[in-house]
């Protein structure tokens, strides 16, 4: 069913040249997408307004890609509108229960979405966090994590309550557009190597004209949260706006859609050093949809992934770790066969 106010960013996708699906029968799991109905408050200007199992089940089932499992990724869905402020986020992770138990009836396709779920919780609460990560666990037994952001001093109050992760095993998902935090991330993943960090959309704003100077130091930041043995990298996110700062393959801007070949070109040297410092084991490439949707299709995205896995020349176990197994592992899924 069309919803009119999709229609602006669905009439742009249409104008892409199709792509038949590269290696269509290689098992995906996408780690990282939103679900939201935006028509009451759409503060950050996304185009795509609605999106929920019918929306992210079309573009899977168009795009040709073997998506076998889901991982939602907060975005501030749903949230309660009663009762103690820091409970309000658990109303994201009773949506999206209710997703996955929709994907599940197999009305929308083969697909099994949010398998995992990762929503907030305010860990400056120190142990106070505890009756909330308590609340999600119960709102789910998909529930996997959290996203949220940490105070520059890591101070003992935030690490009491980021350490309660760990008892929980839980995650810890975090993304900023500036890099220059990444090292700062480093220094917590040292703090609680019984943590996995993970690192959302290569640990910042990707600028494909960004000075020698700019993408030098974004490498150094990506080295300092490397070095970390208990993170892990998101491989994506470099296909979308951030805030005022659009791409020059944005909606707002570009005709049409690029092609998979024409981002290969412009972005590979990022997706490289990414995997290289990181290792393919420890990285993951992810959608990031409905957000990149403002400047590629779901089919698209995943050819311009494969075609990255086959020049940097990946083996058959590394692109099961980049495609499907890290994501499993990170957010204890059950792996493809």
């Amino acid at each position: 069913m069309s919803i009119a106010e999709n229609s602006d960013i669905e009439n742009w996708i249409a104008k892409e040249t199709p792509e038949a699906a590269i290696e269509p029968e290689l098992p995906i799991i996408d780690p990282h997408h939103h679900l939201w109905d935006l028509r009451k408050n759409n503060q950050m200007g996304f185009r795509q307004e609605v999106y929920l199992c019918e929306e992210i089940s079309n573009d899977i089932q168009d795009s040709g890609h073997n998506v076998v499992q889901t991982v939602f990724a907060q975005c501030g869905a749903f949230y309660r509108a009663d009762g103690p402020e820091e409970m309000k986020c658990i109303g994201e992770t009773e949506f999206v229960n209710g997703i996955a138990a929709m994907s599940r009836s197999g009305l929308y396709g083969s697909t099994r979405l949010c398998t995992g779920i990762f929503s907030t919780a305010d860990l400056r609460l120190g142990s106070g966090v505890e009756a909330v990560l308590e609340a999600h666990l119960q709102a789910s037994s998909n529930f996997r994590g959290i996203r949220s952001a940490f105070p520059s001093d890591l101070n003992d109050t935030f690490l009491e309550g980021f350490s309660l992760l760990e008892k929980y095993d839980l995650s810890y998902d975090n993304w900023s557009p500036d890099f220059s935090r990444l090292p700062r991330l480093a220094d917590l993943a040292n703090k609680c190597p019984g943590v996995t960090v993970i690192v959302n959309h290569l640990g910042g704003r990707i600028d494909p004209e960004a000075s020698e100077e700019e993408i030098a130091a974004w490498q150094r930041a990506i080295d300092s949260v490397a070095a970390c043995s208990n993170t892990v990298m998101k491989l994506g996110g470099a296909q979308m706006r951030v805030g005022d700062w659009e791409p020059a393959y944005h909606m707002h801007i570009a005709d049409s859609p690029w092609s998979s070949d024409r981002f290969l070109d412009t972005l590979f040297s990022r997706y490289q050093y990414a995997i290289e410092a990181f290792g393919p084991e420890r990285c993951m490439f992810e959608s990031n949809f409905p957000v990149d949707k403002d400047c590629v299709s779901y089919g698209t995205l995943w050819n311009l992934f494969k075609k990255m896995a086959n020049k940097l020349g990946l083996s058959d176990s590394e692109k099961r770790a980049v495609f499907s197994g890290t994501a499993a592992k990170a957010y204890r899924l059950e792996a493809p066969q």
